[in-house]
């Protein structure tokens, strides 16, 4: 009887430590797409940008207005770094070689 106790109190044991050991959190992210409208061939000065409204802008120190009245993007990235937004990706679409450049800049914060 006395062994059953034993087996059972460690059995009891482990079993309580063992979520909090092998338990990790798993970082949970905000993304937010930036659509920048570039002339072709003019060293980064934006024709428009464009920021749809997403539900990660819901409750977070920026603004659609403020984003969109950017004429740079090195503005850009500065302004969303400042705003501890880390940058992920850009994807660039042209279709001709007059035609504005497209461009997707992916973002991200911690929630």
């Amino acid at each position: 009887m006395k062994r059953i106790f034993q087996s059972l109190f460690v059995a009891l044991f482990i079993m309580a430590f063992i979520p909090s050991i092998s338990a990790q959190s798993i970082t949970q992210y905000d993304f937010l797409e930036v659509i920048v409208i570039q002339k072709a061939n003019n060293r980064g000065k934006v024709k428009r940008i464009k920021v749809e409204e997403q539900s990660s802008l819901v409750g977070k120190n920026i603004s659609i207005d403020e984003i969109e009245d950017i004429e740079e993007t090195s503005t850009l990235l500065n302004y969303m770094n400042a705003a501890n937004w880390e940058f992920v990706d850009r994807q660039a679409v042209v279709s001709d070689d007059n035609d504005p450049v497209w461009m997707s800049y992916i973002f991200r914060k911690q929630k």
